[in-house]
């Protein structure tokens, strides 16, 4: 068979933009069409009266309802998560009169934000691991001198989705009350860390002093997130909120859709988590390699033996012959010659039989879409 690439000079980016806007299935779920998603919002609206600056209407109830679900005093609701976690560790420094702040070196903080903590805010970042899993205690000690927080990201999604078990998540919370010092926990993905771990939100939120969470990721809401804690924190929060562009005139589209999120696809992560699990032990078998195995949450990484232009053309032909997205762009593996890609398991993957998945992976592997 040929493998060679005989498009090398395609586009291949626009190319599948092309076929996966003709696509007609999807295994990580659909966006919507504009038109059709704000329809959707106007079904499940349940307030008529909207907030003004982000206060009252559904903005206020969902703040309510996060707080309870992470067992917090208060909650403030943001449009993004870069703006709250900011927000947050802002306070913290300003309290601690040290602008240190220890993270993990493959945090959010410090690989998608342009260096916001330290351009913006000047503080200071001690990296406690670059490794790709969570942080331990003696790598907490190992940091010098007086911080104003800890950050811990649950789970690490460029790590690979990766979570502490329980009782390392104990240990290590215990470590930073021991030395005085507040544990912010990053929790983008922490609706779908509660199967793995096996307590509750707010079990795992009493461990930390405050936590975020987002609404757009494992929910499917449009936008936003949320900062929960100490009412003193919020209220501090909600001031660099104004600061920082972030006190919009209204919100409530997006508060709408993340109410919805808890509503109807937060009952579902024990589910998803399980799936995941299922796919990718089927996966395994059909000549990938999946990380972690098995995975923690309902997202982990699938790694093909295949160099990423391969696959990715591979991958592109059977979008444009099935009308079926599977995954997103293959990205090129620390392996030379492997690629890997993220698989996310949404209420969409559980209209697909595992089987299908199988098939529709194992495809990419054959050669017969690479040759011609």
């Amino acid at each position: 068979m040929n493998y060679g690439i005989t498009e090398a000079s395609e586009d291949l980016r626009e190319r599948r933009k092309a076929a996966a806007d003709d696509c007609t299935r999807w295994l990580s779920g659909r966006r919507l069409p504009p038109a059709e998603a704000l329809r959707a919002l106007a079904d499940v609206a349940m307030e008529d009266g909207r907030d003004g600056y982000g206060s009252g209407g559904e903005v206020a109830l969902l703040e309510q309802e996060v707080a309870q679900l992470l067992g917090k005093p208060a909650a403030v609701f943001l449009p993004s998560g870069i703006l709250a976690q900011q927000s947050v560790l802002r306070v913290y420094a300003d309290r601690a009169g040290t602008q240190r702040v220890a993270v993990h070196g493959l945090s959010h903080l410090l690989l998608h934000e342009l260096n916001a903590l330290e351009e913006v805010h000047h503080l200071r970042i001690e990296r406690m691991t670059s490794e790709p899993r969570q942080p331990r205690p003696d790598e907490l000690a190992a940091v010098p001198g007086k911080l104003a927080a800890v950050t811990v990201e649950l789970p690490l999604r460029d790590g690979g989705f990766v979570l502490p078990t329980w009782d390392e998540l104990v240990v290590f919370a215990a470590a930073c009350e021991e030395r005085g010092v507040p544990l912010h926990l990053d929790g983008a993905r922490l609706w779908e860390s509660t199967p793995y771990l096996e307590h509750s939100l707010a079990e795992i939120a009493a461990l930390a002093s405050t936590v975020y969470v987002s609404f757009y990721k494992g929910l499917g809401g449009l936008s936003g997130a949320a900062l929960a804690g100490p009412e003193d924190v919020v209220a501090e929060v909600r001031r660099w909120q104004r600061r920082l562009g972030g006190n919009l005139y209204t919100l409530f589209p997006y508060a709408v859709s993340a109410r919805e999120g808890l509503r109807t696809v937060l009952p579902q992560m024990g589910e998803l988590h399980q799936r995941a699990v299922e796919l990718a032990e089927a996966l395994q078998n059909t000549g990938f390699r999946v990380f972690p195995e098995p995975p923690h949450t309902n997202s982990f990484r699938v790694y093909a033996p295949r160099p990423t232009e391969q696959i990715e053309l591979a991958a592109i032909r059977r979008m444009e012959a099935t009308r079926e997205a599977t995954a997103a762009t293959w990205q090129a593996a620390d392996v030379p010659g492997w690629s890997w890609v993220e698989l996310v398991v949404t209420p969409g993957t559980l209209q697909w039989r595992i089987d299908e998945v199988s098939k529709a992976f194992g495809e990419l592997l054959s050669g017969e879409l690479l040759d011609g």
